[in-house]
């Protein structure tokens, strides 16, 4: 009887750890991770070539901590990313989160452009469930690919409790970083990404995960911004600031329709002065014009040496130009009233 009893007992736990077991749903997107070239040797490959089936098979220990469903969204190099992918994956997460024997999602991704989407699903997803986004500066075939352990590490990263309500997150080289605050800083190096204003949130080593701080601007369930009957977005372009500077690219893009205008100004987001004269112009036509910075980190603030009031200008905070642009384009999706936008900038 005592064995028997034993043997139940038994039973019961190993059932008991089946329930428990997290189900994770990963959706993969293209990217330098998903890549595969003709030598382990060289950097030239094809982004997106490999299916998620393979990825998830190249890393099998992701199947002991969590019930895996994979999921093709796409299979681009991330600098095609558009409009219409981002759309598809926010609705698609958030379809995927409303379902109560899902966890949280993991996707993978490119770096080139995993910033801006990372931080369109910090403001489009309505769960805090986590979200986290992985990629890799290594193709698949390449010696030493990076994509195998950081795809461990993010799966673990979404398993973990501390995880939920922080927003989407970002995994790559053994740190986790806010959507928000990540941007990539190196073109070539794993150690590719960084959050200059903040710093990482915390670090994931051989799946260990620890965190050290908590995000604080608004995302996620807390959002205002809804992309549920959404087929695209405002047109927003970025004008990049140099010396010697033209009225052209700004005429360019109120002409090609732009509804919203990021200027990565010189400095504290200034324009050179006969393209501040095209963007008070701009503003005179009805487009909303921002001002950020191309310096790349710090706080482009309002009324510096720039008359924001006078110009009707409004400011990105700390926001790079690329981030700004998200939030901008949802923000049209709103309101074009500029004290409201401008809000959206010091909560967001």
């Amino acid at each position: 009887m005592k064995f028997l009893h034993v043997l139940c007992m038994s039973a019961l736990i190993s059932a008991s750890s089946l329930i428990a077991k997290p189900t994770i749903a990963i959706l993969a997107t293209g990217g330098t991770i998903a890549g595969a070239g003709t030598s382990e040797l060289k950097s030239s490959y094809s982004a997106g070539a490999v299916m998620v089936d393979k990825l998830l098979a190249a890393v099998p220990a992701i199947n002991d901590m969590a019930t895996i469903k994979g999921e093709q969204i796409s299979s681009i190099g991330s600098q095609e990313m558009t409009n219409q992918v981002w759309l598809k994956l926010a609705k698609r997460v958030n379809e995927l989160l409303a379902q109560p024997d899902i966890d949280g999602v993991v996707i993978t991704h490119g770096t080139d452009t995993v910033e801006e989407t990372s931080y369109f699903l910090d403001l489009t997803v309505k769960s805090k469930k986590p979200v986290v986004f992985v990629v890799a500066m290594r193709s698949s075939t390449s010696m030493s690919a990076d994509g195998p352990m950081n795809l461990f590490n993010a799966v673990n990263v979404a398993i973990n409790k501390e995880t939920t309500g922080k927003g989407v997150v970002v995994v790559m080289n053994d740190e986790i970083h806010s959507a928000r605050e990540v941007t990539k800083v190196n073109t070539s190096s794993v150690n590719a990404f960084a959050s200059p204003n903040s710093g990482k949130i915390g670090t994931v080593y051989y799946g260990n995960v620890e965190y050290y701080m908590q995000p604080t601007r608004k995302h996620t369930v807390a959002s205002e911004f809804d992309i549920s009957k959404l087929e695209d977005l405002p047109r927003v372009d970025i004008v990049y600031a140099h010396p010697s500077d033209t009225d052209v690219m700004v005429k360019a893009a109120v002409a090609a329709g732009a509804k919203g205008i990021i200027h990565a100004g010189m400095g504290n987001g200034n324009p050179f002065p006969l393209t501040q004269e095209a963007l008070a112009e701009a503003v005179k036509k009805g487009v909303i014009v921002a001002r950020s910075s191309r310096v790349g980190s710090g706080s482009t603030t309002l009324e510096g040496e720039v008359d924001d009031a006078k110009y009707g200008f409004i400011a990105t905070t700390t926001l790079n130009p690329q981030k700004a642009r998200v939030l901008l384009m949802l923000g049209l999706t709103k309101t074009n009233d500029k004290k409201a936008l401008q809000k959206l900038f010091l909560e967001y």
